[in-house]
C-alpha cells in the first residue's frame, strides 16, 4: 500500500511538472512582477539620507526661492500657477506605490498593519494632490523646483511603495505592537498640525492676493512654522510606526529639507515684526525717554512692543 501509494505520489508529480511525459510543462504564473532586493532598498535609502544632507547644507543659510523669500533673492524666469504647480509635483508620490500594488499579483497587502502603513502614506499624498492644491492661494512656484520636487516625488513614492509592498514583513499583531500605536498617533496629530495650520495660512489672504502676512493662531502662537513643524511630526510618526530604514530616511528628510525654511521662515517673521512695529508707534515716544539722548531707546522700545503682540512667539527650529 505504501509503495502504491508513493508512485501514485510520483505520477502526480510527474504529471505536474511534465517531466517522463513528452508534455511540456505548465508555465508557472509569477507572484509578483517585482519582487524584493534588500540591497536596493539600502542604497536607496542611504541616497535618500545623503540628499537631506545636500539640502541642508545649501539652504541652511540662503532659503530656497520660492514664496515670500524671491523677494529677496533673484526672481527666476518660469513659474508655474501655485495650485497648478502642487497638482503636478505631489501627484507621482500618490500614483507609483498605486502603480506598486496594481503589478502585485494578488493586489492586496498582508497582514493588516502593512495595508495600514500603505494607506496612511497615500492617505497623505491624497490631501496633498487632490485637496490641498485647490485650496491654496500661494504665489506662482518656479519650474526649476517644480522639475526636482517632482523627481524627488517619483523617487519617494517609489522607495516607500516598493518597501511597503515588496520587502516589509510584519507579525500579525504589528497593529498592536507600541511602536504602531505611538507612530499612528504622531502621525495622525502631525497631520492635524498640517491641515489646521493650512487653513489659518489661506484665511491670510483674500481670493487673489499673493502679499506675505504674519500667521498668528493655533500653533503658530508658539512656533513660527507650525505647518513644517506638523509635518515634520507627522512623518516621524509614520517613521517610528513603520520603523523602516526607508521611512527615518525620509523622516531624516523632511527635517532637514523644510526645517532650513521654518527657520528662515522665523527670521523673515522677527524682522518683519520690527519694521511694522516702528512704522506704527511714533517716532517721538522713543524719544521723551528719560535720561535717553535723541532716539537712544528705539530698539529696545521696539523690541519689547514686538513682544507684547507676540508673547509666546517663539520657534522650535531656532531664536533667530
Amino acid at each position: 500500500m505504501g509503495g502504491s501509494a508513493a508512485g501514485r505520489g510520483d505520477r502526480r508529480h510527474s504529471n505536474k511538472t511534465g517531466a517522463g511525459t513528452g508534455r511540456r510543462p505548465l508555465p508557472r504564473c509569477p507572484a509578483s512582477i517585482m519582487q524584493c532586493f534588500p540591497s536596493l532598498v539600502l542604497a536607496l535609502s542611504s541616497l535618500l539620507g545623503a540628499l537631506a544632507l545636500l539640502q541642508l547644507s545649501l539652504y541652511l543659510r540662503v532659503p530656497s526661492r520660492y514664496g515670500k523669500h524671491e523677494e529677496r533673492l533673484c526672481r527666476p524666469r518660469g513659474r508655474l500657477p501655485a495650485r497648478c504647480a502642487w497638482f503636478v509635483q505631489e501627484l507621482p508620490s500618490f500614483l507609483v506605490p498605486a502603480l506598486l500594488l496594481a503589478l502585485r499579483s494578488p493586489p492586496r497587502l498582508e497582514p493588516l498593519g502593512c495595508r495600514l502603513l500603505c494607506c496612511l502614506f497615500c492617505w497623505h499624498y491624497f490631501y496633498r494632490t487632490f485637496i490641498y492644491p485647490f485650496f491654496t492661494r500661494g504665489r506662482p512656484f518656479p519650474l526649476q523646483l517644480l522639475f526636482f520636487g517632482t523627481l524627488f516625488c517619483i523617487y519617494n513614492g517609489f522607495l516607500q511603495g516598493y518597501y511597503l509592498i515588496y520587502c516589509a514583513e510584519y507579525p500579525n499583531d504589528w497593529c498592536t505592537d507600541i511602536r504602531f500605536t505611538s507612530g499612528l498617533l504622531l502621525f495622525l496629530l502631525g497631520m492635524g498640525i498640517n491641515i489646521h495650520s493650512d487653513l489659518l495660512l489661506r484665511q491670510l489672504r483674500k481670493p487673489g492676493e499673493v502679499t506675505y502676512k504674519i500667521p498668528q493662531g493655533g500653533l503658530f502662537t508658539y512656533v513660527s512654522g507650525a505647518n513644517y513643524f506638523g509635518e515634520i511630526v507627522e512623518w516621524f510618526g509614520f517613521a517610528i510606526a513603520t520603523w523602516s530604514l526607508p521611512a527615518f530616511a525620509f523622516a531624516f528628510f523632511t527635517l532637514c529639507c523644510i526645517g532650513p525654511r521654518a527657520y528662515h521662515h522665523h527670521r523673515y517673521q522677527n524682522s518683519n515684526c520690527f519694521l511694522e512695529c516702528a512704522a506704527s508707534c511714533s517716532w517721538n515716544s522713543f524719544c521723551k525717554m528719560p535720561g535717553r539722548g535723541k532716539g537712544a531707546g528705539l530698539e529696545s522700545r521696539i523690541k519689547l512692543k514686538c513682544n507684547a503682540m507676540y508673547k509666546k512667539h517663539i520657534s522650535l527650529f531656532a531664536t533667530g
